[in-house]
């Protein structure tokens, strides 16, 4: 009898050691990244990015977006990242696991840049609970197809391949889902053209016919689009990969491919009312000044603060920001969420 009682206290001890190391462990490594909300018009928003995907390095653009969210703008920011549950280092290619997904409970807009992402229920439900509550969507280039999920069919509604909901996530929340590379991939890059009488949209303040320009190429989409989205930019093929290339001749341009657009309804409460999305957004894309524009005015937007978008409000680099080339298995090694923390 002593015996036992010895061992379950010896037990308990050991269980109760390691939850301690889990708990320093956590505040060591915390699986996500905050910024807390400096002096401007978005105080009192909580925006919740999430990144997670194999070639864009969403895992740059995001916590960078974060950043000039919170420093310039004053909206308090919470960035997900794909987690080794092991290490507990960033690692893209970790389709199953995006822990922090709980922020969404409190987001006032969600951010999302993900991949053929195979998360558990338990982690989808907060996405979909999200999604319920008719709150706005801001989606970017891979989020067509953000979901590709294998494991567990609860949320099938949302996979890229669903057959009952064609498209999933991207067709019917964000408008379009992935159809193809329209430019040719690494070696044509995109200029992105007012769309035919979009140019005093909200979402283009400040932002000149071709000021948006990125290495990464045109996607598809069908068109004419769902009648609920409006296109905001249309994709100019270049010939190149450099912001002053000339156009490429030929049907490519003709027409072009929307490269970032806006979807609204009023009519069903359980579906986000404002949603955007932009095909563009790879990490290199996001040092271009007219990109970073373009997102933080849409975010705006999203929140139903249009009257707020300022077209020359600050949108620059907060600290350093060095990205990587886009690419399968390019993603920087040994990297934790706190070494993106503001300093």
């Amino acid at each position: 009898m002593k015996m036992r009682v010895v061992l379950v206290s010896v037990i308990m001890l050991i269980s109760t050691q390691l939850l301690l190391c889990t708990e320093v462990q956590d505040k060591l490594n915390p699986a996500w990244v905050s910024y807390p909300g400096s002096p401007g018009p978005g105080q009192g928003k909580h925006i919740v990015l999430m990144s997670g995907d194999e070639e864009y390095r969403s895992e740059e653009t995001m916590p960078q977006l974060g950043k000039i969210l919170s420093r310039h703008h004053g909206f308090r920011c919470t960035v997900l990242f794909a987690i080794n549950p092991e290490t507990g280092e960033i690692n893209p290619n970790e389709q199953k696991n995006i822990p922090g997904l709980e922020a969404l409970q409190t987001a006032d807009l969600m951010v999302i840049f993900t991949r053929f992402r195979d998360l558990p229920d338990v982690q989808m439900k907060h996405i979909h609970d999200y999604l319920q509550s008719g709150k706005p969507v801001v989606g970017l280039r891979t989020a067509t197809h953000a979901f590709q999920l294998n494991q567990s069919k609860t949320y099938a509604q949302y996979d890229w391949r669903s057959k009952e909901h064609p498209g999933g996530f991207g067709r019917n929340v964000l408008g379009e889902t992935w159809i193809s590379h329209h430019g040719q991939h690494g070696q044509q890059s995109t200029r992105g053209l007012h769309a035919p009488g979009q140019a005093n949209h909200p979402i283009l303040r400040g932002i000149h016919d071709g000021a948006v320009w990125g290495p990464t190429d045109v996607y598809g989409v069908r068109l004419p689009m769902l009648p609920d989205c409006t296109p905001l930019l249309l994709g100019q093929v270049l010939q190149g990969m450099h912001q002053d290339d000339p156009p490429l001749a030929g049907p490519k341009n003709q027409p072009m491919m929307p490269i970032a657009w806006i979807k609204t309804q009023d009519s069903n409460p359980r579906h986000p009312k404002r949603v955007f999305t932009t095909t563009m957004g790879a990490s290199q894309d996001f040092q271009n000044e007219g990109l970073r524009r373009l997102l933080v005015n849409a975010c705006y937007w999203c929140l139903e603060m249009e009257a707020q978008i300022d077209g020359k409000a600050k949108v620059e680099i907060v600290g350093s920001f060095k990205p990587s080339s886009f690419s399968f298995g390019g993603f920087r090694k040994g990297v934790y969420p706190k070494d993106h923390d503001l300093k």
